[in-house]
């Protein structure tokens, strides 16, 4: 890695910061508007950061760098991180008094839209920070979608586009034109956040909660502007289920949302991952729902829509919850479990293992399984009518294998800073697939992580950033074949 390189990461970090501060006059727009005195907050940290990144940017121009391998990974971390720093510095700077630990803790869980939170009180916060967090969420969706569909495919350690799998020659492509490709994709980004935000106000909810939660919901964050998630709204299953829709549309690849609603492309709805997200949505929904009807003499009607709207937002990694899942029995509290683990399609907002691997994970199982019958037969490993190349069935093992590892690691250095297994586990589990709530009474659905040690709220960001970027694009950077010249 060579210093022209880093020069021009550090360079394009600066400008993003820029456009992130000039952002924070939204919410202090609103906190003025409301006669809330955190306005200056905002007012300043956005002079402050807009100044600091104007500098870094002026000081860091010159000659642009090839674009490399090394030079994206270096820039998608170097990214995330700027972005985390800054959505922090008016968080700790505000009236709620948090620490830092407790603000970058914050700016992170959003920016990854992991959704966990350390702070108390939501609903008689300032409603610029409310909408500030909200802000980070449905940029950090933004930046999810254009990292699974145009970085990680052509890194070779993630995601799985239409253009790295469906195509291999331009004429198949959904857009000859990138820039066509990306209007679209802020186009349907921003047009399903203004649908999402109609359908709650329609369902019962404030104009301000609508807007905040419309937002956090197609980013599959899952902050709320109450203590109480969208189980404020449970008197109001119409709301719920406006989430579970929408929470499930975020967890939908946006490639192929691209190629229905623009190019009216019937068959891209048939992408393998789709089938397996929806298959094993319905299966959880339909189980727990079931379960409750019969267990806990639930009518099933109310079974049902908070069967879906829970187990929607745990597997498309939003985090919400309308009640305390933990309290409906084993059986449910070991099906969320599993849950945590799934994650939506790739190419789009949500986070965990993802359908697609686990896809090509059973591909190689039965292909290996055959092979002990047959050792001498050649398998290909199929995604849909396509052969998936090693290259992607090795990204593939070495994500999940990778996954476990890092995990592990987590929850000892989280178990040493005197957290009990349960929740030390969950924490990092939580934190690694971008969920939010874990299982236990402290970061359980009814928890808050804010009794948590500051050395285990400095620990879980790293784990959040992990799992955003896909755990590789990370790890990758603390190699000293990277910075080898």
């Amino acid at each position: 890695m060579n210093r022209i390189a880093v020069r021009a990461a550090i360079h394009v970090a600066a400008v993003f910061a820029l456009y992130l501060s000039a952002a924070m006059l939204i919410p202090a727009a609103v906190d003025l508007y409301f006669g809330h005195d955190d306005w200056r907050v905002f007012a300043f940290s956005a002079l402050f950061m807009g100044g600091l990144a104007m500098a870094v940017a002026l000081a860091t121009q010159g000659r642009a760098p090839p674009v490399t391998t090394r030079f994206a990974f270096l820039l998608v971390n170097l990214l995330w991180v700027t972005m985390a720093i800054a959505g922090a510095v008016p968080l700790a700077a505000s009236s709620v008094g948090i620490s830092i630990a407790d603000a970058i803790f914050e700016s992170v869980s959003a920016i990854t839209t992991t959704g966990s939170t350390v702070l108390v009180g939501l609903d008689t916060m300032p409603p610029g920070l409310l909408l500030w967090r909200s802000i980070l969420q449905w940029f950090g969706g933004l930046g999810v979608i254009a990292l699974g569909l145009f970085v990680l495919p052509f890194l070779n350690v993630g995601g799985v586009s239409y253009f790295k799998i469906e195509s291999s020659d331009i004429e198949d492509r959904p857009f000859e034109r990138f820039s066509t490709y990306a209007v679209s994709f802020l186009a349907i980004y921003a047009g399903l956040t203004l649908a999402c935000a109609i359908s709650y106000a329609m369902a019962g909810m404030t104009g301000f909660d609508a807007l905040n939660h419309s937002m956090t919901t197609l980013a599959t964050g899952g902050f709320s502007t109450h203590d109480a998630s969208l189980g404020f709204y449970v008197d109001k299953p119409a709301v719920l289920w406006v989430g579970t829709l929408f929470m499930f549309i975020g967890g939908l690849p946006f490639s192929i949302l691209i190629l229905f609603l623009v190019r009216g492309r019937l068959d891209a709805l048939g992408d393998p991952q789709m089938r397996v997200f929806a298959g094993y949505c319905i299966v959880f929904i339909v189980g727990v729902a079931i379960y409750l009807r019969v267990n806990a003499d639930m009518p099933f009607l109310d079974a049902f829509t908070h069967s879906a709207f829970n187990f929607v937002s745990i597997i498309t990694t939003c985090g919400y919850a309308s009640a305390d899942y933990l309290q409906w029995g084993p059986f449910a509290v070991a099906c969320f479990f599993v849950a945590t683990f799934l994650g939506g399609c790739s190419g789009s907002t949500a986070g965990g293992i993802k359908a697609y691997r686990f896809l090509i994970l059973f591909e190689l199982m039965s292909n290996g399984l055959r092979r002990l019958v047959y050792p001498h037969t050649v398998l290909p490993v199929r995604y849909g009518d396509r052969t998936v190349d090693p290259d992607m069935q090795r990204a593939v093992v070495l994500f999940i294998s990778s996954f476990f590892v890092i995990w592990a690691i987590g929850t000892i250095l989280l178990a040493a800073t005197g957290l009990d297994l349960m929740t030390a586990m969950s924490s990092v589990l939580t934190a690694l697939t971008n969920v939010g709530p874990g299982l236990g009474d402290i970061v359980g659905p009814s928890g808050n992580f804010s009794t948590l040690p500051d050395a285990a709220k400095w620990l879980l960001p790293i784990w959040m950033l992990l799992g955003r970027l896909e755990i590789l694009a990370v790890l990758v950077i603390f190699t000293p074949t990277f910075w080898a010249r």
